[in-house]
């Protein structure tokens, strides 16, 4: 099949699900009670450092972290002391995550914000047009943010040197630079045809029934992999259909078995 067909197919999916209808149970959900974009984006470090495990726990992780950093978490954090947020989260707990760490990654959060004036800020200043896509950017980010860990691994933040994925990282970005029904955006002056799938085992699955890639692990190159095969559809926004493809198999309504078979056997 060609990849304008699979393109129609495609946007098809996108104008049915990609909505905020569709958007719940998902922890992006929580960035539409920030309209403040300090407040949003520290919203979406929360949000999709907390996105493993089961969904319903996610929710209540995430819900829990907000309602301590209250009303505006950028103007929280500003106030806060080390010491302050440490003891602030000091029972919290989310699978393997430690409250200790979630200080932690706040506190790297507050530093960033406090040398740059924003997350978004700091990125931009690790961009590199010539770079094909996001990942030497997302590098330099993380080893910034991350340094209140000093060099000890967390479970909150994966390093992007080590192969990993990193859906949640690639999520967090997908959030906030993009602008739709869906991802709310605010991030101006990076081009989302920079970004990489947020690629997780379900998300491995339906790129495989698509052939948009052979690779068996879920991988940093096998996201690449995927998202190259994406561009060739959709160069300006190649994660543009990321969530609605992600309704697939969570949507009771969806014959997903036939999505695939129209894409894969018959043309439009």
């Amino acid at each position: 099949m060609t990849g304008h067909a699979i393109k129609h197919y495609l946007d098809n999916l996108y104008h049915r699900y990609n909505g905020r209808q569709w958007v719940h149970p998902d922890p992006l959900e929580y960035l539409y009670d920030y309209p403040d974009i300090n407040d949003r984006e520290v919203t979406g470090v929360v949000a999709s450092s907390l996105a493993y495990g089961r969904v319903g726990q996610i929710l209540k992780s995430v819900a829990t972290v907000l309602q301590e950093l209250g009303p505006s978490p950028a103007a929280f954090l500003e106030s806060s002391s080390e010491r302050s947020l440490i003891r602030a989260f000091q029972g919290f707990k989310h699978r393997f995550s430690t409250g200790r760490e979630m200080a932690l990654l706040l506190i790297g959060v507050r530093d960033l914000v406090r040398e740059y004036g924003s997350l978004g800020s700091c990125f931009r200043e690790m961009c590199n047009e010539d770079d094909e896509t996001v990942l030497p950017w997302l590098s330099l980010f993380v080893d910034r943010l991350t340094r209140p860990f000093k060099g000890r691994g967390n479970s909150l933040i994966p390093l992007p040197e080590k192969g990993s994925a990193c859906k949640r990282l690639n999520l967090f970005l997908r959030w906030m630079i993009r602008e739709d029904r869906v991802d709310p955006g605010g991030w101006r002056g990076i081009s989302p045809s920079k970004l990489i799938v947020p690629l997780d085992t379900h998300m491995h699955r339906i790129s495989r029934l698509l052939n948009l890639t052979r690779r068996k692990n879920a991988d940093m190159r096998t996201a690449l992999e995927i998202t190259r095969a994406l561009r060739r559809i959709y160069p300006e926004d190649p994660i543009r259909y990321d969530f609605a493809l992600t309704r697939l198999g969570i949507r009771k309504d969806e014959d997903v078995a036939g999505f695939f078979a129209r894409c894969l056997i018959s043309d439009p």
